[in-house]
Parts: C-alpha cells; sequence; structure tokens
C-alpha cells in the first residue's frame, strides 16, 4: 500500500481494495480533516461521515487549512459561495465524495439578478473537484447567469473535474442575453493568480453574446488545460481585455495565460437567437485585446471559426501571443486568424505568432461581406506577426491566405505548406478581389513565403475521418523552418517532443 498527498485528498493506492476509484484509476479515501454534507443531513451536526452537515456553505464556513469538504451524492439547490482561505502545504478542497454523483442544481431557481451557482471570491489555494453544475436559467433581462465564478482577487485556485451543463440565458439578443459556463474576472486591483481550470466539460449553454469559459480584466497568470467543451451558441474560450471587467484600463485585460490541450465542437452560433444576426460568427478559442497568451495542443473541429487572436477594443491590441501545434478542421468560416474587425477597431494584433499549426477543410460558409474567409485570414491592423510552418489543407474552393486591407506592417508570413484538390487561391489586400491562383503570382503580390510549398500531398493519415497527423512518409515531415523552443513549443500535438532530430516538421504534428 502507498499513501500520498495531493491538492488536498489523502489519495491511497492499493493491489485490492473495496474503495471506490476515481477518474484516474486510484483509490480516494477521505483526509483525515473531513467535512461531510448530504442533501439531508443537519447543519447542527458534527459534520463527520456520520453526522453530516445539510448546508455547502455552513461546512465551507467551517472548513480550515488542510480540510476537505465532501459532498454526499444528490442533488443541491444551493448557491455555493468559496470565500476560504488554505495554504500552499494545505489547500481547502471542494469535492464530491469519490464514486458518487453531486449536483448544484439550478432547477426552478428565480432569477432577477446576475447570480452564479458556484462563486470562489477573494480565496487562496482552494480545490474544487468533481462537481456538477447545472440547470440554472433566466428569461429576465440585462443579468448574467453562471455556472461557476473566480473572482475578487482570488490566488492558487484549482477548478477541476467538473461538469457543467444547462446554463441558459433565454432573453432575446437585444434584451441582454449573456452568461458564462466559467467566469475568471479580475475585477478589484489585487490580481487573480495561479487560476488553473482543467479537466472539465460544459456543454449545451445558452451564453448569447458572452463566452463559455472567460478569463477577463486582472488575470495574471493561468492554466486553461484539456477542457472540453461543446454543444453551445458562442465562443468557447475566450481571453480578454479592455472590457467592462475592472475599472482601471491598466489592469483592464489577462496576461501570462496558457490554454493547452483542450477540444473545442458544435461551438455553433446559429443554435440561439444571436446566430439570425451574426450567422456562424463564434469561434473555439478567442483571445481578444489580452497579452502574453499560449494556445497549443487544442483540436478545434465544427466551429463556426476555430481559433482568433482578434481585438476588438482600440486601446488593448492583441499582443505578443503565440498560437503553435494545434488542429483546426471543419470550420464553418476561417481556421485560425489574427486583426482588428473591419471598419470598427484599431487594436489589431501585434508580435505574435501562429507557427505550426494543422489546419484542414475549413470554410463552409461565406464571411460577413460575401467574402470567403480563408484557411488563415489577416483583417486590419496587424504589425510584426509571424506566420510560419503552418499546413494549409483547404477545400476545393477555399483560399490559403487572406489579407483584407493594406494596414498593418513588418508581419513575416514564410514556409507554409499548401495543398488543395481545387485551384489554389490566395488574396492580397482585398476582401473579395486580387486573388491569386498560383503560387509565384501569390509570392510577388505579397512579397512574402518564398519558402513556401504548393501541391504536394502532405500525405495526412487519413482524409475522411479525418486524421490530421502525418503518415511515415509525409513530404512534409522534418521540412519546417527552425524555430527556437520559446516560439514552437517542446511538444507537438500529442505530446512527443517538437523537434526530432535537429528537424522541424510542417503543421501540428512531429511524427
Amino acid at each position: 500500500m502507498k499513501t500520498y498527498w495531493l491538492t488536498g485528498l489523502l489519495i491511497t493506492t492499493v493491489a485490492c481494495s473495496s474503495g471506490t476509484p476515481d477518474r484516474t484509476g486510484v483509490v480516494v479515501t477521505p483526509a483525515v480533516h473531513s467535512i461531510y454534507v448530504t442533501v439531508y443531513g443537519n447543519d447542527n451536526a458534527a459534520g463527520d461521515v456520520d453526522h453530516p452537515l445539510k448546508t455547502i456553505n455552513v461546512a465551507l464556513g467551517k472548513a480550515r487549512p488542510g480540510d476537505s469538504v465532501i459532498l454526499r451524492g444528490g442533488t443541491y439547490q444551493q448557491l455555493v459561495a468559496v470565500n476560504a482561505a488554505g495554504t500552499v502545504n494545505a489547500p481547502i478542497v471542494l469535492t464530491a465524495m469519490a464514486g458518487e454523483r453531486v449536483l448544484l442544481d439550478g432547477t426552478g431557481m428565480i432569477v432577477s439578478a446576475s447570480t452564479s451557482m458556484l462563486t470562489i471570491s477573494g480565496s487562496r489555494y482552494v480545490t474544487v473537484n468533481g462537481l456538477e453544475i447545472c440547470n440554472l436559467k433566466t428569461t429576465t433581462p440585462w443579468v448574467d447567469v453562471s455556472g461557476a465564478t473566480i473572482n475578487a482577487g482570488s490566488t492558487d485556485i484549482i477548478f477541476r473535474n467538473n461538469k457543467i451543463y444547462n446554463i441558459e440565458n433565454n432573453v432575446a439578443p437585444e434584451q441582454g442575453r449573456s452568461g458564462h459556463g466559467i467566469l475568471v474576472i479580475g475585477n478589484t486591483a489585487d490580481p487573480l493568480q495561479r487560476i488553473t481550470v482543467e479537466d472539465n466539460e460544459i456543454h449545451d449553454t445558452k451564453t448569447g453574446y458572452s463566452e463559455n469559459l472567460t478569463i477577463n480584466g486582472y488575470v495574471d497568470g493561468f492554466i486553461i488545460r484539456r477542457n472540453k467543451i461543446y454543444n453551445t451558441e458562442n465562443i468557447g474560450i475566450d481571453a480578454a481585455g479592455g472590457y467592462a471587467a475592472n475599472a482601471n484600463p491598466a489592469l483592464n485585460y489577462a496576461r501570462n495565460g496558457l490554454i493547452s490541450g483542450n477540444e473545442l465542437y458544435t461551438i455553433d452560433m446559429t443554435r440561439g437567437p444571436v446566430g439570425g444576426v451574426h450567422g456562424h460568427g463564434a469561434i473555439g478559442i478567442y483571445v481578444d485585446g489580452a497579452r502574453n497568451i499560449v494556445v497549443e495542443q487544442n483540436k478545434i473541429h465544427e466551429a463556426d471559426r476555430g481559433i482568433g487572436i482578434v481585438s476588438e477594443n482600440d486601446a488593448f491590441p492583441t499582443s505578443n501571443c503565440i498560437v503553435r501545434n494545434n488542429f483546426v478542421y471543419n470550420s464553418w468560416r476561417t481556421g485560425i486568424y489574427m486583426g482588428g474587425y473591419l471598419g470598427y477597431t484599431s487594436g489589431g494584433t501585434r508580435n505574435c505568432y501562429v507557427v505550426n499549426n494543422t489546419l484542414f477543410m475549413n470554410n463552409r460558409e461565406a464571411g460577413a461581406f460575401g467574402e470567403i474567409e480563408g484557411e488563415l485570414r489577416l483583417t486590419e491592423q496587424c504589425f510584426n506577426n509571424v506566420v510560419r510552418n503552418n499546413l494549409v489543407y483547404a477545400r476545393p474552393t477555399d483560399i490559403f491566405l487572406h489579407k483584407y486591407t493594406n494596414t498593418g506592417s513588418g508581419n513575416i508570413i514564410d514556409n507554409n505548406w499548401y495543398f488543395t484538390t481545387g485551384t489554389p487561391q490566395w488574396i492580397w489586400n482585398s476582401t473579395n478581389s486580387n486573388v491569386y491562383t498560383d503560387l509565384l503570382s501569390w509570392q510577388q503580390a505579397s512579397g512574402a513565403d518564398a519558402a513556401a510549398v504548393y501541391g504536394q500531398d502532405p500525405l495526412l493519415k487519413d482524409v475522411n475521418l479525418p486524421d490530421l497527423h502525418l503518415q511515415a512518409g509525409s513530404p512534409a515531415r522534418n521540412k519546417g523552418f527552425m524555430l527556437p523552443d520559446s516560439v514552437v513549443g517542446t511538444l507537438d500535438i500529442d505530446g512527443n517532443p517538437r523537434i526530432s532530430g535537429g528537424h522541424l516538421s510542417i503543421g501540428a504534428h512531429q511524427l
């Protein structure tokens, strides 16, 4: 038998045990200092396993560093407020009992003001694990509904292994249709720091003009990884700046974050009434006015758009971000895009990298101006960005790369691999004209892509599934422009070494 501590839970592994294994296969035994809650408990009870409490907030009020609040299976129609302080060696843990299903359920709640089923506020060293948060809905105009919120300068928070669904704002778009699955918001002078959101599922939500997993305002240092988000009506993951999250403009943007290993699909604005105005306008992963964000090893498919490093706010350009080693496929519109919105904002995209991504068969619907948006898309105000080593496998009528206007400068576009079974197309400095249908004309017009490859089948493993990994005999293997680890990363899409034998392959898969 082996016993050790992990995030506040006592983990015991045995060769044979009558305990209940958790999702990793190990047996979870309650920590020595545990406070138990059941739906049939009594708040005047001792809170031990035989005398559980009834109200989660009462149990949290009793928790001290190192304690675990353990929820037994059942449906809790309670709004949970976490205002707790653990320590680095003794975090406070709120968790479902191993093997038991715990629901925080908003069914029937009257929501007349912005409401979250679970709020972590002004806390430190807290872990929330294994809950289902669901069924919070509103028909009240101009209020937000959220599954979980982390705010007010909280630090060292882990939100892990939870499921969030049926969080719905059901008012008309013009009445403030807005909500979030998870909202991480830096709304004070103290930053949110060391926030980890991992291994969660968010699905079947109605968030209107808002997002499913939002990092906004003064959030300095976060990890969003291995989450699954699907069947939603608007943006999947959004790291944002320039909105009304923080009163101080110098603090009002997310920074220094990692968005890694997530899977997002059916991110589809037409699932809700907002789509009637904007069509397929949602985005899988969106960096909007944030800075120093790495987006890597994600899989985005059947979304409206794949990944955007874009700014909707004049004073908050999306800056110093890296998009690398991602699979983006079967989107309704563009795969990866940069810049500001046409005729709308001047923030744009600055000093960012889009490198070693694999894009496949995006663009099934025309954009807002009747145009084909392109697998790679640069709109307005793109300055000093690098677009390199991307593998672009386009639909027969698609556009490989589309630059819309003559704004911006200092961008490096090179070493990309382009393939289609149809006619090759690139557009430079135009919405619908200036179409170039051969590589040489494209190179001459753009002054870019001198080392690009067009026309050679990259030999993906299976274009029907699709499986976007390279076959062993792929000509794109080891043909990439060498980039430092700080730019291209140390791991490819599968977590294998990004550089092999001193060589770098085109696309997200090293082989």
